[in-house]
């Protein structure tokens, strides 16, 4: 995949171009690729305490590679969502490096995310647990999954 940057931003931080790219590599891949239409602009994107995470190559930092979001809600409870990857930046790490980030920063506090069922195991590596019933969400099955306060990255 090349030299890498990781980049984080909180939504006011964000410029224009940087959230419109944000926004274009997910519906690439959660819509295009996955070929699921949905409401993928769900008004979290801009909210003050939200915080986006990407890789890019080398400096380009407006051609993302890879992202994430961290929210956190008003009860101080971590929600990692809107994971993806390119298609051609997949297998080389780029998730990992995403969640090793975000990770960091929620620290020893609660966090959830909801994983499609080939990610589990690697969520798993990083302390998170499935925490209910399998479900389906515009049509892909989830699984929720929850790393308990006090859990440190590795």
């Amino acid at each position: 995949m090349g030299n890498t940057v990781l980049h984080r931003r909180l939504a006011a931080d964000l410029s224009t171009a940087m959230i419109y790219a944000l926004l274009r590599l997910r519906v690439e891949v959660f819509v295009v690729e996955q070929g699921v239409p949905y409401q993928e602009l769900d008004g979290h994107d801009l909210e003050r305490t939200t915080r986006h995470y990407w890789l890019a190559l080398d400096e380009a930092i407006e051609q993302p590679q890879a992202t994430l979001r961290l929210l956190e809600p008003v009860d101080g409870q971590f929600r990692i969502d809107r994971i993806c990857t390119a298609r051609q930046a997949r297998r080389h790490g780029a998730l990992r490096r995403l969640l090793q980030a975000a990770l960091a920063e929620v620290g020893d506090r609660l966090c959830v995310l909801d994983a499609q069922p080939y990610c589990v195991e690697l969520f798993a590596a990083y302390g998170f647990v499935v925490n209910g019933p399998e479900f389906t969400e515009d049509g892909i099955p989830h699984v929720p999954m929850r790393r308990e306060a006090s859990v440190r990255v590795r």
